[in-house]
């Protein structure tokens, strides 16, 4: 650990912490407006545009309504864990920002400093805990409302976090192995090496959104169901739960949701930042630039990927459809926790590979040219398989539930109810007899 985080006086410490908790809810303000003119431009409207310049006003005056908004809460619900919940979520949104770090080292009234809150040895698994705990304020809230709604709400939000969360986790080992830290500070200090290819220096930063480019898709898949946006946002899917687990609260509570959703989106995102995408260092070419990648330059830098990322979001919001329960499950435990730990076994390879200096030996790339001509006459194989033949007899029995849902009948297959109706010659109770054979 950097001694610098240590000796900070305590009012420095203070400052850090008030302009952390001031610019996070500005921020938030503004992304609430950013997100309606996205997805306002996507949609071929002008969206907020009446109070305030563009609009900004709007989301001042709904976060106002929401404050002064009448509070109230059911009867029958359990009112310590009601009111905590939305508290627990809040509060574990506003925490994971004290160890991501906005910039490097800066002078401050005269102090040397960093800027960033504090650093820990296991700053990303801090980061992680963190995140688990503001899932149980969802689950918390789903259970106390004493709603089927919110209950059902909070049970999803149990299996996305356990599904999601893994992915997450699996995503981040291999930065641990290419940056040899878990600290977030010294994991944006190993990005800002040259990228190195085949030993040629390529000049572009070792970001590992390029070095490790399917753990950046996969964690940027887990970062939208982790936090509950479109097109999983299961937990307060309107079309079947009313709000999920936010049906039964209102004012001030639903407020803290509200905000605890906007921050999380933009903490998952500086995460993103942080590990996958060089933190607070300039971009390729204004790197070489020296003034342009130190001080008081990196919260422009950062703040510039993360809003980058936060479009993403609005992105998904405005062009796809919220998926299906089941589709949303296969996705984590099918395709991506798999797919992590296949990633994660090659990387471990080339990693000793580079330890052991496998990549000198001849007979390392006669192997792996054998491993490669033995997957495509795989694939080859298989995409010239024969398919199996379809049964065109009109005169077979078809089964709408065979599958597990009721599905339509193909092109030359009819109904058992219809066969005995066209065989019957009109006798109605010839039909009926088919229906209940």
């Amino acid at each position: 650990m950097n001694p610098v985080f240590g000796p900070d006086p305590w009012w420095i410490v203070l400052i850090k912490v008030v302009v952390l908790l001031v610019l996070l809810l500005v921020w938030t303000i503004f992304n609430v407006w950013f997100e309606r003119r996205v997805v306002g431009k996507m949609q071929h409207r002008k969206g907020p545009i009446m109070n305030g310049p563009l609009g900004l006003g709007q989301a001042v005056g709904d976060g106002a309504k929401l404050l002064l908004k009448e509070d109230f809460r059911p009867a029958k619900t359990d009112k310590v864990v009601f009111n905590l919940a939305p508290v627990l979520t809040g509060v574990a949104a506003f925490t994971s920002w004290s160890v991501i770090p906005f910039g490097g080292e800066v002078t401050m009234f005269g102090h040397k400093t960093y800027l960033q809150l504090t650093d820990l040895p296991v700053g990303v698994l801090f980061i992680i805990a963190i995140a688990s705990i503001g899932i149980y304020g969802i689950v918390l809230a789903g259970w106390a409302s004493n709603s089927t709604y919110s209950l059902l709400g909070g049970i999803r939000s149990t299996a996305q976090m356990i599904s999601y969360e893994v992915s997450m986790g699996l995503a981040l080992v291999a930065v641990f192995m290419f940056s040899g830290s878990m600290s977030t500070h010294e994991i944006v200090e190993s990005q800002a090496r040259s990228l190195q290819v085949f030993g040629f220096d390529t000049g572009l930063p070792g970001w590992y959104a390029l070095l490790l480019f399917p753990s950046f898709v996969i964690f940027a898949i887990s970062m939208v169901g982790e936090t509950n946006r479109a097109p999983f946002d299961l937990p307060e899917c309107e079309s079947e739960l009313v709000s999920g687990y936010l049906t039964e609260y209102s004012g001030f509570r639903y407020a803290l949701f509200f905000l605890s959703e906007y921050i999380n989106m933009a903490t998952v995102s500086a995460v993103a930042t942080t590990l996958f995408l060089g933190g607070y260092h300039a971009p390729w070419p204004l790197n070489m630039i020296g003034f342009l990648d130190t001080g008081w330059f990196g919260i422009i830098w950062f703040m510039l990927k993360v809003q980058l990322l936060i479009f993403g979001f609005v992105w998904l919001r405005g062009t796809l459809p919220r998926f299906r329960y089941d589709q949303f499950m296969d996705l984590g435990w099918k395709w991506l926790i798999p797919i992590s730990l296949v990633w994660i076994m090659m990387v471990a390879v080339v990693r000793t590979g580079q330890q052991e200096g496998w990549f000198s030996n001849t007979l390392f790339y006669g192997l792996l040219a054998g491993v490669l001509l033995l997957t495509l006459a795989f694939l080859f194989w298989g995409s010239n398989a024969e398919p199996e033949p379809i049964d065109d007899d009109p005169d077979a029995e078809f089964d709408a539930f065979a599958g597990g849902y009721p599905v339509p009948p193909m092109p030359g297959q009819r109904l058992p109810e219809m066969a005995a109706v066209l065989h019957s010659d009109g006798d109605v109770d010839s039909a009926d007899e088919g229906a209940d054979s």
